[in-house]
């Protein structure tokens, strides 16, 4: 990649080029800073803008992923409400030089009472990390689960994504009401998802005020207009709020046909361990026994973690999971073996993950699965340079992908599953894993199933 102080040229696998032209940057961050790039296996968008920040498809140190939730919000408060919270100096300084351990308490006062709604299943910690600076905000995240017997307040498309559509399986008075509703993603290409749930949102429950938070915002002129467009229809406002603003336009595509990844089956030698939270530290966190379906139609029974943000989350209910996660770090920290750790999410369940990875010590990174389809490539500065995919333990008729985990990297990894899952349905993804870590930790927060 080629970055000056605004101009950027980045060549992906000599086919295809994105050019960048960045027209706000309030931070000063470099871009080389917050993302790399990467070829995607998706005919309706070829390339990724993978982030460095957001703990998706690269490993990052946890701190910075939660902290990227707090720049955005104090980004917010000086853009969107033209005040100063104090706080931007500490801010940056902790994200550039890790200078200051992330301590998740809200700092934004009791005046802003937003409804917050970060977008799964790449933001749901991003979303959940803005919403936790807020002394009186509400939160939820979009998910992709279908629930059995609850329906789904509102539905909407993410038209450019593998899994299109998104839910919202919370209590109708969250969004009933008249307050700001501020949605969370990592990314904003054309914008098209934010007026899906806007439109979505505003036909059942108008409003005034809409914001829009995104860590990179690249619309074009015609998406811009889209939302003035929008504005004038419903009669709203739509303020927006990015870390990295710019214009882009792409030249050719990747020449890929497919996922480049290989199943790992040498230097079998992991140690393999289960820990059920639910059991050895009971009464932490709550369940919600929804029952859900697969794609092929099966159903589970496994609990999810209530305080996940999937089903609602409002300020005192964060305070509890921010003290829960505490204890449970201090737990998970006791059972490590190696110097080096890596905490991998799944799917959605990111913050809980991300921020237990923040309180297990030092030498941790954390990342996530993911059902996007990246092509592979070890070459410098490309944004998978590993990676393999594997039927989805919780799903076997879903394609689940993880990237960037080289073999003799980490000497452990703790990964993490909100509803337990059968050995059996584990084996695929475990195989790929047993050459890359001494030791691995399943940790499970809600049991249920077969371990057969």
């Amino acid at each position: 990649m080629t970055f000056s102080k605004t101009k950027h040229s980045l060549q992906i696998l000599n086919s295809l080029s994105v050019e960048i032209d960045i027209t706000d940057n309030p931070y000063e961050i470099p871009a080389e800073d917050l993302f790399v790039m990467a070829a995607r296996i998706n005919k309706k968008r070829s390339f990724l803008f993978v982030s460095k920040v957001l703990g998706k498809h690269i490993p990052i140190n946890p701190q910075i992923g939660l902290l990227t939730g707090e720049l955005l919000a104090n980004r917010y408060m000086e853009k969107v409400k033209n005040k100063e919270t104090g706080k931007t100096f500490e801010l940056l300084s902790a994200f550039r030089n890790g200078t200051r351990a992330y301590n998740g308490r809200p700092f934004i006062d009791d005046d802003e009472r937003p409804v917050i709604i970060g977008f799964a299943e790449t933001a749901t910690a991003l979303g959940h990390a803005f919403f936790q600076s807020f002394n009186k905000a509400d939160f939820f995240h979009t998910t992709r689960e279908e629930l059995e017997d609850k329906d789904s307040v509102i539905a909407f498309e993410e038209e450019h994504s593998h899994a299109t559509s998104h839910r919202c399986y919370i209590d109708e008075s969250l969004l009933d009401n008249k307050r700001e509703i501020i949605l969370v993603d990592d990314e904003m290409t054309t914008g098209k998802t934010a007026i899906n749930i806007i439109r979505s949102i505003h036909e059942r429950f108008p409003r005034k005020v809409y914001t829009v938070v995104s860590i990179l915002d690249w619309r074009s002129d015609k998406d811009h207009k889209n939302f003035d467009d929008l504005e004038k229809e419903l009669g709203i406002i739509i303020n927006s709020v990015s870390l990295l603003k710019g214009i882009i336009q792409v030249v050719g595509s990747p020449d890929i046909s497919e996922v480049h990844v290989k199943p790992r089956t040498d230097k079998i030698s992991a140690v393999i361990s289960y820990i059920h939270i639910n059991k050895e530290l009971p009464n932490l966190l709550n369940q919600a026994a929804y029952p859900s379906l697969t794609l092929g139609g099966d159903i589970r029974h496994v609990p999810y973690v209530k305080e996940s943000g999937r089903f609602g989350l409002d300020a005192e209910g964060q305070a509890r999971l921010n003290q829960s996660l505490k204890e449970i770090g201090q737990f998970l920290s006791s059972k490590r073996d190696g110097e080096n750790t890596l905490c991998l999410g799944t799917g959605e369940f990111m913050f809980i993950p991300m921020r237990l990875a923040s309180l297990m010590g030092d030498d941790i990174k954390f990342h996530s699965t993911t059902r996007s389809p990246i092509f592979v490539r070890n070459e410098e500065n490309y944004g998978a340079q590993y990676g393999y995919s594997f039927p989805n333990p919780e799903d076997p008729d879903m394609a689940q992908f993880v990237y960037n985990i080289p073999e003799d990297r980490y000497d452990e990894l703790f990964l993490f599953f909100e509803r337990e899952v059968s050995r059996t349905a584990l084996e695929p993804f475990i195989s790929n894993l047993k050459s890359c870590f001494k030791h691995i930790k399943i940790v499970f927060f809600n049991g249920g199933e077969s371990n057969d």
